[in-house]
């Protein structure tokens, strides 16, 4: 059963700060990062985990800073498919998601796409709070997995966004 959300956290953006710094400091001080999901959406319920854009030049770029990412702590740690994405635990408790997209893909990451959107559109980030509620209680009674159930509305709301944008729609999920 996922983790259950919890009220917005005002030290969030803090801890992003944070995060990020340390990213620079030990990656490449040049990355541009952002932060990303529930927890970069003010008032947003979210599970109490930091997700972070990482704006990368290339997989090489990636991979020549990985090895001072992973002696903080940092490990791979997704079955995502179209970028790198690594994670940190603490006390056996994921705090962090990193997702490192290419330079060439930054302006149309669906997760910038998303939590802009959500910024700007109160009555969708309220939509998405509740099918993130819905997705906790699937998940508990054991009819979907929580990132299934939210899947559909996170689709139309990226659908949307990226409309806004003059972009075509592409699917969300790439696991």
């Amino acid at each position: 059963m996922p983790r259950m959300l919890v009220q917005y956290d005002p030290r969030w953006p803090e801890l992003f700060e944070e995060i990020a710094a340390e990213l620079r400091a030990h990656g490449d001080p040049s990355w541009a990062i952002e932060h990303i999901g529930s927890t970069a959406v003010p008032g947003m319920r979210a599970k109490p985990i930091i997700d972070l854009a990482v704006r990368i030049e290339s997989a090489e770029d990636f991979e020549a800073h990985r090895p001072a990412l992973e002696s903080l702590g940092w490990r791979l740690g997704s079955s995502v498919q179209s970028h790198p994405v690594m994670v940190f635990e603490r006390d056996g408790v994921r705090t962090r998601i990193a997702h490192f997209f290419a330079a060439s893909d930054w302006e149309t990451v669906n997760q910038r796409i998303l939590r802009d959107w959500l910024r700007a559109h109160p009555e969708d980030a309220d939509r998405y709070t509740h099918a993130k509620c819905d997705a906790v209680a699937a998940a508990a009674r054991g009819t979907s997995t929580y990132n299934a159930a939210k899947t559909p509305v996170i689709q139309h709301l990226v659908d949307r966004a990226r409309d806004a944008r003059g972009l075509p729609s592409v699917p969300v999920s790439d696991k």
